[in-house]
């Protein structure tokens, strides 16, 4: 059942939201502090030397996730500015796919930075689709001088990919014709693409959202990223959230646990130590990617030993020693 057609925000509902840059993280209330930032997920900003940083990264394998369905990643001409990652044999699916939509960290318009990450969701039997291009990552010609790809996307462009996604599903010839799970959608992002989802989840298609080291920030100011959000927007959301963080040294962490305790909708925060970068660029998107894929098991498919990674005084994350997890405004039984 498609539960909306039409698309929620309109340009003018997205301009009160997208001013200057800014990231997710926290940073002094003044606008050139925040702006002076570096952005860990974002290979372009190792201040060392970025260019070698960003071949390193590009070079390593796209990987095709240890889901039950080998992934793939592509562009379509019929979705401008978008990445799409999916099980490569639409055929072995053992039922229709949710849709997953990925805002980028720093905003950026490379929809291959977390392909780690998406390929591995996208393996277990997820439509995956992220703002950009494919900019990194085998075969890629990398430009010299680097480019600046921050600030390159909107959260217009995840509603976009979820009108196309459902009119895919139903347009004649498409390999995803009655594939796809249009009643089954999440939105998720990595720092100022978390910014994103955030704003997205408002859509009252959307089902649920993970939050990857991310959080509208505390100081409610202009931030580097091209994003500015009020504390607000948390009163609108309706689905239930997952917050993934890096801890205490994420410099989105303080924003994202504010978040936490604000929010009235179900949500979970589970802190790894490893952060603000996550682990994205460990094999097939390293630990979070792994909780992603589960915490999407339960949310869209109602997977019961997913749940149990989450739910009661002994859950899954909850023993372990990796993981620090808090929930609020659900049963924990």
């Amino acid at each position: 059942m498609i539960k909306r057609t039409a698309p929620l925000f309109g340009l003018a509902a997205l301009a009160a939201f997208v001013l200057v840059s800014g990231c997710s993280g926290e940073a002094p209330s003044d606008a050139p502090e925040r702006q002076s930032q570096a952005d860990p997920e974002s290979p372009a900003t190792d201040a060392a030397d970025p260019r070698t940083r960003y071949e390193r990264l590009a070079s390593i394998p796209d990987g095709r996730g240890t889901g039950a369905f080998p992934a793939i990643k592509y562009e379509d001409e019929s979705l401008p500015a978008h990445v799409i990652y999916r099980p490569e044999n639409p055929e072995a699916l053992d039922g229709p796919l949710p849709i997953y939509l990925w805002g980028n960290g720093g905003c950026s318009r490379d929809g291959a930075s977390a392909r780690l990450h998406l390929l591995e969701v996208a393996s277990h039997g997820y439509l995956v689709i992220a703002s950009g291009t494919i900019l990194n990552g085998p075969g890629v010609h990398i430009p010299d001088p680097l480019p600046d790809y921050y600030n390159g996307t909107t959260p217009e462009q995840m509603i976009d990919a979820l009108d196309w996604a459902i009119a895919e599903n139903q347009r004649e010839g498409s390999a995803l014709q009655g594939a796809i799970a249009t009643d089954s959608v999440a939105v998720s992002g990595h720092s100022c693409g978390g910014l994103q989802a955030i704003l997205s989840a408002e859509d009252p298609r959307v089902d649920t959202a993970v939050i990857m080291n991310s959080g509208i920030y505390n100081d409610e100011g202009p931030g580097r990223s091209g994003m500015v959000i009020k504390k607000a927007h948390l009163e609108k959301l309706h689905a239930p959230m997952l917050y993934i963080l890096g801890g205490p040294s994420d410099m989105a962490y303080a924003n994202g646990m504010d978040d936490f305790r604000r929010l009235g909708v179900p949500v979970v925060a589970a802190n790894l130590d490893v952060g603000h970068g996550g682990t994205f660029w460990e094999p097939n998107g390293g630990k979070a990617a792994a909780m992603t894929v589960r915490w999407l098991d339960w949310r869209l498919k109602g997977d019961g030993a997913a749940a149990a990674m989450f739910l009661g005084d002994e859950c899954g994350y909850c023993l372990d020693p990796d993981w620090e997890i808090a929930r609020r405004n659900f049963s924990a039984k």
